[in-house]
């Protein structure tokens, strides 16, 4: 390509994001390199089930395995990045990186555009075995340092396999301000601004909490810039006139994002989440500095994936009155019925959401939804067993008797799993071409990536010293929506959530402190009473982060409840009610 925007004297790089999930917006590649000034555009195309559905691709056909649309945006964005000097540097290799990196000079040369393309390897263990029986893709979450060698050696066209989401921007930080491996704070910062920019719209008002409240449009959200220095600090914006917002509740939102503890731990470098500062800079302008850094803990984080086995669901309207005697009709209609056959799943479970209002003006306001949900590792136990069964029913049943959705055959499921292994036994190999326009298999070189020299058990923050309540919790209080004075945003890893909760003032967060407990947020979720809850306090952030271990069973491929990834869990919790001093109320 042309020149880089940027050399190693400026004052700080400008990393965008395009990309925040294998399906994200098409036009962002375009809308980012068109939209104003930048130096390196990420996008993150990889998460858990994609992994999975990369794997199914990989066994109908070994040249697959990676993100096909990136190379759909690239049609226009290798030009458009090539005349303004912007590197690319994504993870849609998925397990392929270097058929994609040969896909991409391919279009290079088609297009007449010329672009150093490299790669990174090294993450896919599959082919070493002992993982267990059935996986389907096995790959460790590496680091930065690939990225980085690859664009230290020239590459303006930078494609990884599984590393870690936020190495997209850490990595391209270190190669730019030469920051060596045991610059722990610096990187730290970076990790910090790599996770805001991760999940692209969410940083910008994207599945804001508060977007009502405060009167947020995000209609059509830009997306995220990080404009890193080089100490590792960073301001969050996005491009002008772009829709959403940057504000310290988005930035907020997006670091509790599928995060645990005080230690955010990675590859390259654990960043402590509870020194993090944010600042407000002006209009769609958030500082990020004082984060701390600590080296990172021996063991890569090995993810697993396999076919779990095959599930089916059928949902039931019950509308009007008696809806509890419907539902145990139903009930035990299918359960007589499955077990007649000798074809019941080995797991069947049931859900009844009470959605139906007494009086109602509308049919729909009338129903509730009885859902069935099946699993087996046999196919035909869950499809025409289930299906037939329940079509069976339509004249001989509760009246009113329908369904959402024809019942259908069954579909496949997947499992995924989390393994560790030494960082010095998993391979990081950046795999670097020669120059622009280099044919695919020829004319490149390698560069093995060492593992960190120094490393740190991962063990648990202390929890810091509490402030005191505020003067209001001993005035009087309303029985209130939590949801009326604190923002959440939840989600998944494997079969954990997490919910992040914070507050926008210092004597909200006095109050919630000591509010919400495990115990509060238990009774709250009765979902999660028998289920592990860890609570981790950040100050700074004036936020309360809960992990509850098990909710989504073998994780959100196997999807085991109503919402298999919990994005909305969150949203659950900021609409129950609590005891909520009324001085703290809007």
């Amino acid at each position: 390509m042309s020149g880089h925007a940027a050399d190693a004297s400026a004052e700080v790089l400008r990393v965008g994001n395009c990309s925040g999930f294998y399906g994200d917006r098409f036009g962002a590649m375009e809308e980012m390199l068109t939209g104003g000034a930048l130096d390196v555009l990420t996008g993150d195309y990889l998460a858990e089930l994609t992994m999975l559905i990369l794997g199914r691709d990989r066994l109908k056909d070994p040249a697959r395995g990676y993100a096909k649309t990136f190379l759909r945006q690239l049609e226009t964005g290798l030009g458009l990045a090539r005349d303004r000097g912007v590197r690319i540097v994504v993870n849609a290799g998925g397990l392929n990186p270097a058929g994609l990196a040969d896909a991409v000079r391919e279009l290079s040369e088609r297009t007449g555009v010329p672009a150093a393309v490299a790669h990174v390897e090294g993450d896919d263990v599959l082919g070493r075995g002992g993982w267990g029986e059935g996986v389907l893709t096995a790959n460790a979450y590496l680091g930065g340092g690939g990225i980085a060698e690859c664009l230290r050696g020239g590459a303006d066209v930078v494609v990884t396999g599984r590393v870690t989401d936020a190495a997209l921007v850490s990595g391209a930080a270190a190669a730019h301000f030469g920051w060596a491996a045991d610059d722990w704070d610096a990187l730290a910062g970076a990790v910090v601004a790599g996770h805001v920019l991760e999940c692209g719209a969410q940083a910008t008002g994207g599945n804001y909490a508060l977007f009502a409240q405060e009167g947020i449009d995000v209609t059509h959200p830009g997306f995220p810039i990080a404009e890193v220095a080089r100490d590792g600090s960073a301001v969050i914006t996005k491009q002008p006139g772009t829709g959403g917002a940057v504000t310290p509740g988005t930035v907020t939102a997006q670091l509790l994002y599928e995060t645990a503890g005080a230690r955010y731990a990675g590859p390259d470098v654990t960043a402590r989440l509870d020194s993090v500062r944010l600042s407000h800079e002006g209009t769609d302008r958030v500082r990020i500095d004082g984060v701390r850094g600590e080296a990172p803990p021996p063991r890569l984080k090995i993810g697993l994936t396999r076919m779990g086995g095959w599930r089916n669901e059928v949902t039931f309207v019950l509308t009007g009155l008696d809806v509890e005697a419907k539902a145990a009709l139903v009930r035990r209609q299918m359960e007589d019925r499955l077990a007649a056959d000798g074809h019941r799943p080995a797991e069947v479970t049931w859900s009844l959401a009470r959605t139906d209002h007494a009086d109602a003006p509308v049919q729909e306001e009338a129903s509730a939804m009885l859902r069935m949900a099946v699993r087996d590792p046999s196919e035909e136990a869950v499809g025409r067993a289930v299906s037939g069964a329940a079509i069976e029913l339509a004249l001989a049943s509760f009246p009113g008797f329908h369904v959402t959705a024809p019942p259908g055959k069954g579909s496949p499921y997947g499992v995924f799993e989390v393994a560790w292994e030494d960082a010095g036994r998993v391979p990081h190999v950046a795999v670097l071409t020669d120059g622009p326009g280099v044919s695919p298999g020829g004319g490149r070189r390698t560069v093995e990536v060492p593992a960190p020299g120094k490393t740190q058990e991962l063990v648990p923050v202390a929890e810091p010293e509490l402030p005191e309540p505020p003067a209001a919790a001993d005035g009087p209080v309303r029985r209130a929506p939590l949801g009326l004075v604190a923002g959440a945003r939840s989600g998944d890893k494997g079969g954990s959530a997490n919910v992040g909760v914070w507050v926008r003032s210092d004597e909200a967060w006095r109050w919630l402190v000591h509010a919400l407990t495990v115990d509060e947020i238990c009774h709250l979720l009765p979902e999660i009473r028998d289920l592990p809850v860890t609570r981790h306090v950040l100050p700074n952030l004036r936020a309360l982060n809960f992990v509850v271990d098990g909710l989504l069973g073998e994780g959100v491929a196997s999807q085991a409840r109503f919402d298999p990834q919990a994005k909305a869990l969150g949203e659950w919790l900021r609409s129950r009610h609590m005891d909520i001093p009324e001085g703290l109320l809007p």
